[in-house]
């Protein structure tokens, strides 16, 4: 007589031996879940002193050197800003020898102007970050939401543009500022409509937002369409306030992408007036004492710095955006 064990017989085998274990012996009852939560360095094993003061040393190793190659080059140069050029040659990781020189930071701002500078920037920022928002969202919602039948020829020619190195498209993007088609013969230099434009057409955002709305339930949209709700209402009420995760990230991707792009202001921006940091810092390096241009750079650096500490909650929440959001 034959006898089939089948994968469930197995599985209903081997609870009832730990049943019977736990049991007879007198011992922790174990569960499957137990075993499968189980780590490299087992429970028992990190009741040992020696395996405890190992992991601690190597917790502890491994955050300082974090700190030191993630926060050591911010707090130089913040510590530089406010020490005297002599110190910081002589001296570099020395903490003020001579003394702080609080001079320098009101000298970058009045006498580089980086006030104006720091102001452009600005500018340039919130118009790229309201392009990009904007246009990511809008063809997100269309091919993802919408879904017209041409909507994967479109996504395909999306995802195909970020073969094209950016490089190549320099020159012909160039031509079209200079020249706009159908504007006559209007220029765009020295407009910040030449900075917000092009960036405002991010095909990496675009699949980024339509990845996440792919991912809403459509059961809601469905009930909105019932209820009456027509494409744009949908999108403002519904698809919008669903997608607060995709928006901080997408806010901070095209902030720091503006405020550290250096090559295309600088070709279509050719009036110092309206230059921003990253085009006037270099600029200005050689007529500028070194301390008084540390000072320069940790300015310019303070935006950054509070966009990652404002949405680092959203940015890292939402790193994997896969299961972002459940149905």
């Amino acid at each position: 007589m034959t006898t089939s064990i089948s994968a469930t017989d197995g599985r209903e085998g081997l609870r009832g031996w730990l049943s019977r274990r736990g049991a007879g012996g007198g011992r922790k009852r174990e569960s499957l879940d137990d075993l499968a939560e189980r780590t490299i360095v087992s429970d028992s094993e990190r009741r040992r002193p020696g395996t405890r003061i190992g992991m601690s040393l190597t917790h502890i190793f491994l955050a300082v050197t974090l700190v030191i190659a993630g926060l050591g080059p911010i707090l130089w140069l913040a510590k530089s800003a406010v020490t005297p050029t002599q110190d910081t040659l002589q001296q570099p990781f020395a903490l003020w020898p001579n003394g702080i020189d609080w001079a320098n930071l009101s000298t970058a701002w009045n006498d580089i102007h980086i006030d104006q500078y720091f102001w452009n920037t600005i500018v340039i920022a919130l118009g790229a970050w309201f392009t990009q928002l904007f246009i990511a969202t809008t063809a997100g919602y269309a091919l993802s939401v919408l879904r017209p039948k041409y909507a994967p020829v479109l996504s395909a020619l999306v995802l195909a543009t970020l073969f094209i190195p950016g490089i190549v498209l320099l020159v012909p993007l160039y031509l079209t500022i200079v020249n706009p088609p159908l504007l006559g013969d209007v220029s765009l230099l020295n407009n910040y409509l030449a900075v917000w434009l092009p960036m405002g057409a991010n095909a990496f955002n675009i699949l980024l937002v339509k990845r996440f709305f792919d991912n809403l339930p459509r059961e809601v949209f469905e009930a909105a369409r019932t209820d009456g709700a027509g494409p744009f209402r949908l999108f403002w009420s519904i698809v919008l306030p669903m997608s607060k995760p995709i928006l901080g990230v997408v806010s901070v991707f095209a902030i720091i992408a503006a405020w550290k792009d250096y090559l295309w202001p600088m070709l279509v921006l050719p009036d110092p007036a309206v230059q921003p940091l990253s085009v006037r810092l270099p600029a200005v390096q050689s007529q500028t004492e070194l301390d008084v241009f540390l000072a320069a750079l940790a300015i310019a650096t303070l935006i950054p710095i509070a966009m990652f500490l404002l949405f680092q909650s959203v940015f890292l929440r939402s790193a994997g955006l896969g299961g972002a959001v459940k149905g």
